[in-house]
């Protein structure tokens, strides 16, 4: 599936970075969704949608890398950095896993009663 998910991110990725980042990446994402999925389920039980969150786990990552891009302004006095156009960090991480949700485990918050 790996496989997949790298040629995934290639396309959308576009040349310039290096494959073996972009393959330990990869990797990463999948192994991410592996243990996230419902037992018994494997990646290829969730079809086409498990190659496109993963890849999307990755152009995130991708994203949260870019170091100095997106920055605007820079001031040495009492230091002052300005950063647009990052509103959007996370969101894809976050589409990944509401894609994948049908497929995923049940970890989020539980309420129980509690006898009084």
């Amino acid at each position: 599936m790996t496989e997949k998910v790298l040629e995934l991110v290639q396309a959308l990725q576009g040349p310039g970075t290096d494959e073996a980042v972009l393959c330990t990446l990869c990797k990463s994402a999948c192994g991410v969704l592996d243990r996230r999925l419902k037992d018994g389920m494997r990646p290829e039980d969730c079809g086409r949608i498990y190659p496109v969150a993963a890849a999307w786990l990755v152009m995130d990552w991708l994203s949260q890398c870019q170091g100095m891009d997106g920055i605007t302004a820079l001031s040495a006095g009492d230091i002052s950095v300005r950063r647009e156009g990052r509103g959007e960090v996370g969101k894809l991480s976050e589409r990944a896993m509401e894609l994948m949700a049908p497929f995923l485990k049940n970890d989020g918050f539980v309420f129980r009663g509690v006898s009084g």
